[in-house]
């Protein structure tokens, strides 16, 4: 199925906006006071983050130093982007300044890894920053469809994979059980009966 362009670009942003939100929702029923935005780009995330009150300490990581910047003069206009702080690097080897969070985020950063660096990032993550709580979402192979996806492609050219729900809940689950944490799996976006949602969560809760 194709779609127009002016609403393949509408939905996108429509998309976009409910996994924020969802993301948002997540983080709150955790509790987390300490948020880690692992790939965190221009900062969409974040600027949402310093307007909630709950958060007090926000980190943004990202290998790109443009997408950076383009955060940091976002934040320059918000009133309480004080309780933000940015660093360049990335989420495939663990620093010491990532541990001690409560929460991490990698939303809609996953897929951009060679798959063969999945376990650096598990490494990283799971084991190094080693938080209560993990939120990832990744899209949905199977809706590609309903996207105007080509058989085969990928949604974004600097995609390296697209997972399946089958492919994305064994790895979720491999890892969770490697690492003590717990799973939940949700779907973001309007839900086929046959292809599921667009966007696929999970949110990791350490055991």
């Amino acid at each position: 199925m194709k779609r127009h362009p002016d609403r393949q670009s509408e939905m996108a942003t429509d998309l976009h906006t409910e996994r924020l939100e969802r993301v948002i929702q997540a983080l709150r029923k955790s509790q987390a006071e300490s948020v880690l935005d692992l790939g965190c780009g221009p900062g969409d995330l974040l600027l949402r983050l310093a307007d909630e009150r709950q958060f007090k300490k926000i980190v943004g990581l990202d290998t790109s130093g443009e997408a950076l910047a383009e955060a940091r003069h976002l934040l320059s206009r918000k009133e309480n982007a004080s309780k933000v702080s940015l660093y360049q690097g990335s989420f495939t080897s663990f620093d010491d300044d990532m541990a001690g969070f409560d929460a991490a985020v990698l939303l809609e950063t996953i897929e951009h890894v060679e798959p063969h660096r999945l376990s650096a990032v598990e490494k990283a993550v799971f084991a190094g920053c080693r938080p209560k709580t993990v939120i990832i979402t990744t899209p949905n192979y199977e809706y590609n469809v309903l996207h105007g996806v080509p058989g085969g492609a990928f949604r974004h050219p600097d995609h390296r994979f697209e997972w399946t729900r089958a492919k994305f809940r064994s790895w979720a689950e491999g890892v969770a059980g490697r690492h003590g944490y717990r799973t939940r799996f949700d779907d973001i976006g309007e839900r086929d009966p046959i292809l599921g949602s667009s966007t696929q969560m999970v949110t990791f809760s350490r055991i």
